[in-house]
């Protein structure tokens, strides 16, 4: 049996048990009978095996138990009418171990009651994946899913009338960490804003910055803020004379301007976050390029629209919406709702190639998803296909207080005053270090403490420590072997028995099954968690085990290499996080 070393330790051993179930086939006739009752069986008299029968692989609650667990054997119970345990142990005497092959990631495999097949790791395959490791630090951690997507995925699209602000922040946050993610499973992902040049606020926005400029009152549905004040001092005088020429209502024609100015503070404020977009996308190009037309027309060729009181109105309750929706006003000139641009964006995104649509927005938008996926539908694509990610609200807090804030009145902290007072790593930590869909409390005090009280700093300090020690090792003459160092193997295999040793390996050999996992459910917040138990898998380490030991020349190479190897795997965590790796704290 041969096994890739860059693949996860667990895709590894389920492997090895599937192929194990497969040999076992033979033995698991099904019992007969109980009198009376039906067989569950194929028409060819072989037991049919539910759907939820594949192999699931966990880590035993207990570690003691070993580094993974199956149940594979409670699945087959029923459909094989056999006992659990028995069935475990059938499937058990057919796992290959290193007993029978040195290149199995499994040194043994143990049955315990009900029926459970606890596995346990060979320090060959740990000292394989240390190797790994080594040799290829710029792709550890990043794996390739059984089936790779183009994903769009939508995020931010706050609208362009004021600075990015701190509410703002989750959906960018968790949009960039999403994204990242799933790039390091294998899917190609394209990051996209869009941002709302058509409607209503960019006219208000502009009304605000003419009459400042004219030293009139703003209006009641205008905006305030010295960045409005701002706005209204940069103006160009060739917009209003423009606009004068041309017969336009000046308010749009300054709300146009004055929404570009702040979707370039808006991008130039991302891209300190490090968080960089491939398309921006504007709702007039939808209008002005056709798309919101096609769009209309595709849902009457379906026969999804009907008319009401002048009103073309979307069959969308056909598809599960609660109630139809208004497409085109009962206006002279028919105007398109929002919900006509935003179909008009379906068919135009989908135009682009992709296979998955993401869209993430605020826990405020749930209205939206089920007339969203209805119009997608009846537009002929896969509605599941469509997907929203909704992230629940954020609490800001200071010395205990909350933090209010409206752009609307320019009550706010932006974006960029929050990075500045925090730092960029301490904000993307506190976000990613909680499920989307979970609120947040987030306190700014805390995040700006360097202690072990600010959990990134505590992660950190791990990465800075092992750089330290590697800087200390080269002085004394003591480097760590390299990938192909032919001594490198013995010299791991020697020291995983060691408990901190081997505590330490079997953390850093979960980063790809972590990254797995994140991929999967679409969730960063395992990633933190697991950055944040290595850390402490290696202040443990280095707690019990003495890495610098001239004494022990080839025990202390044996441990330098993984601690680089350790270095490596937190590095690629923050990757994903989008956190620095500092060498130095």
């Amino acid at each position: 049996m041969t096994h890739d070393a860059t693949a996860s330790l667990r895709s590894q051993v389920r492997e090895s048990i599937e192929a194990a179930w497969k040999l076992a086939q033979s033995s698991l006739a099904p019992a007969a009978p109980i009198p009376g009752a039906s067989a569950p069986a194929s028409a060819g008299g072989a037991p049919t095996v539910p759907v939820d029968s594949a192999v699931t692989i966990e880590h035993p609650a207990d570690p003691t138990r070993g580094d993974f667990a199956s149940n594979i054997a409670l699945k087959l119970a029923k459909p094989y009418r056999r006992p659990p345990l028995e069935i475990a142990r059938i499937i058990a005497a057919h796992v290959v171990t290193t007993a029978t092959d040195p290149d199995s990631p499994i040194a043994a495999v143990e049955v315990a009651p009900p029926g459970f097949l606890n596995v346990r790791l060979s320090d060959h395959a740990l000292a394989a994946t240390v190797q790994s490791i080594l040799r290829n630090p710029a792709s550890w951690g990043r794996i390739t899913v059984a089936r790779p997507e183009h994903i769009n995925v939508e995020f931010v699209s706050a609208n362009p009338t004021g600075p990015l602000h701190i509410g703002n922040a989750r959906g960018a946050f968790t949009g960039d960490l999403l994204c990242r993610v799933l790039a390091a499973a294998g899917h190609k992902v394209e990051r996209e804003y869009y941002f709302n040049d058509f409607g209503s606020q960019v006219k208000n926005i502009g009304a605000s910055v003419v009459a400042i400029r004219e030293k009139c009152d703003i209006p009641d549905d205008g905006y305030h803020g010295d960045y409005v004040y701002d706005l209204a001092r940069d103006l160009p005088a060739s917009v209003l004379v423009d606009a004068d020429r041309t017969g336009e209502d000046p308010s749009w024609a300054v709300g146009r301007w004055a929404s570009e100015q702040v979707r370039s503070g808006i991008e130039a404020s991302l891209d300190h976050l490090g968080c960089h977009f491939d398309v921006w996308r504007s709702e007039s190009t939808l209008h002005n390029d056709g798309w919101v037309k096609q769009a209309v027309d595709r849902l009457r060729a379906a026969g999804d629209v009907y008319e009401e009181d002048g009103a073309v109105v979307f069959r969308s309750t056909k598809f599960g919406d609660d109630k139809d929706r208004v497409i085109l006003r009962s206006t002279d000139d028919a105007a398109p709702t929002y919900f006509a641009a935003d179909i008009g964006y379906l068919v135009e995104k989908f135009s682009r190639g992709y296979e998955r649509i993401v869209f993430i927005w605020g826990e405020d938008h749930h209205g939206y998803v089920a007339r969203v996926k209805a119009a997608a539908q009846s537009l002929g694509f896969d509605r599941d296909a469509v997907q929203m990610i909704l992230t629940a609200w954020v609490r800001f807090v200071r010395d205990g207080k909350e933090v209010s804030m409206s752009k609307r009145t320019g009550e706010f902290i932006t974006l960029d005053e929050l990075l500045a007072e925090i730092g960029v790593d301490a904000a993307r930590w506190f976000f990613a270090s909680r499920a989307a869909s979970s609120g947040i409390d987030f306190d700014i005090e805390l995040a700006k403490k360097q202690s072990n009280e600010n959990p990134v700093y505590y992660v950190q300090y791990a990465h800075a420590r092992i750089a330290s020690i590697l800087r200390k090792a080269e002085e004394a003459g003591m480097t760590p072997p390299g990938a192909d160092d032919a001594r490198l193997a013995g010299l791991l295999e020697a020291i995983l028995p060691g408990v901190p040793e081997a505590q330490l390996a079997r953390q850093i050999a979960r980063l790809p099954e972590v990254v797995e996992d994140a991929a999967v459910s679409e969730e960063t917040h395992g990633i933190t968690t697991y950055a944040t138990e290595l850390a402490t898998a290696f202040h443990a380490f280095y707690r019990d085990a003495r890495v610098i030991d001239e004494t022990e020349p080839d025990r202390s190479a044996g441990r330098l290499a993984l601690i680089a190897a350790t270095k490596t795997t937190l590095a690629n965590a923050f990757g994903l996080l989008g956190v620095s790796a500092p060498e130095t704290m």
